[in-house]
């Protein structure tokens, strides 16, 4: 279960605005979260062992992308196997493998939580807001928060951190010419991010995304609700909308798709339902909203295997 933060969503820094270019140009492929999940669970200095590559059966590099993105999707801490990082990976997880597209939004929505790891990540979903862009566009854009967030960064760690979030989103349009260092990886299933008429021109897929279930935006939404440390037990759809970290952002949903997937829920789940307020669409719920995150979590996974 992931611990309740205590500090007000305004106050919260947006990013570690150090953490630039860790991923040493790779972007997450099919099986490394397993794999580097499964060996640090038996061994947790294996990533410092010299012989790393041959347990990891990758190069070099790939064994310090591989922890990276371990911790930046908090499956491991400290090389360390996390709650969560049990809850989804290990042997009877709920998903060890994978399989279940569910569980990509859900580490999707890890990597922006905070303690984010992954600043031009977080910049991208949660403060970049064109919605018809060009790489060049977001390179300058996040050069900008990067000139007032932390200048020591290069521009050529934006420029790989850029060119990762593409890859890591978007399909590849022509894959017989594409090299083994650009395979598409899981991620690309989201469509969050697609090419717009040409390979230079990309644009966020905003509104109803048919895989992801309706669990994983409310499990969001109280989530998110959580971060303000508010004891109100309502929280307007606007906010799940457009506030920082919202799943309104981090998801690319529209107002529509939020009340559709608590409306679908709130038919199995009487603690939770929608309410109109003065005009205003409300998400209402009862219990503690972490706790009740967890039990809707675990139910999706039980119920889905």
């Amino acid at each position: 279960m992931v611990r309740q933060i205590d500090l007000k969503l305004d106050n919260l820094p947006s990013v570690k605005a150090d953490i630039f270019a860790r991923h040493e140009t790779f972007h997450p492929r099919f099986g490394w979260l397993k794999k580097g999940f499964d060996r640090a669970s038996v061994d947790p200095s294996v990533f410092l062992r010299d012989d790393a590559p041959v347990r990891l059966g990758v190069g070099k590099n790939m064994v310090r992308s591989i922890r990276y993105w371990c911790s930046a999707f908090k499956l491991l801490k400290d090389d360390q196997p996390t709650e969560f990082g049990a809850q989804l990976l290990s042997q009877g997880g709920w998903d060890p493998y994978l399989e279940d597209p569910t569980s990509l939004w859900l580490l999707h929505w890890k990597l922006l939580e905070p303690p984010n790891l992954a600043t031009a990540w977080d910049f991208t979903f949660n403060y970049f807001r064109q919605a018809d862009f060009t790489s060049e566009d977001l390179f300058y854009q996040l050069c900008e928060y990067r000139d007032r967030e932390a200048s020591r960064i290069s521009d050529s760690s934006l420029k790989k951190d850029v060119s990762c979030v593409l890859r890591m989103y978007v399909v590849q349009p022509n894959k017989s010419q594409v090299s083994e260092d650009s395979l598409d990886c899981p991620f690309t299933e989201l469509g969050l991010i697609h090419t717009a008429g040409d390979s230079r021109h990309y644009m966020f897929r905003v509104g109803q995304k048919q895989n992801l279930a309706p669990e994983i935006v409310v499990y969001a939404c109280l989530q998110h609700h959580a971060r303000t440390a508010s004891a109100a037990r309502t929280i307007p759809i606007a906010s799940l909308l457009y506030d920082i970290g919202s799943p309104g952002l981090v998801f690319k949903l529209t107002e529509s798709a939020i009340c559709e997937a608590i409306e679908t829920l709130a038919r199995r789940w009487e603690q939770i339902s929608l309410s109109d307020a003065a005009g205003k669409l409300q998400f209402s719920f009862e219990d503690e909203p972490l706790k009740l995150a967890a039990d809707i979590l675990d139910s999706y996974y039980r119920l889905e295997r």
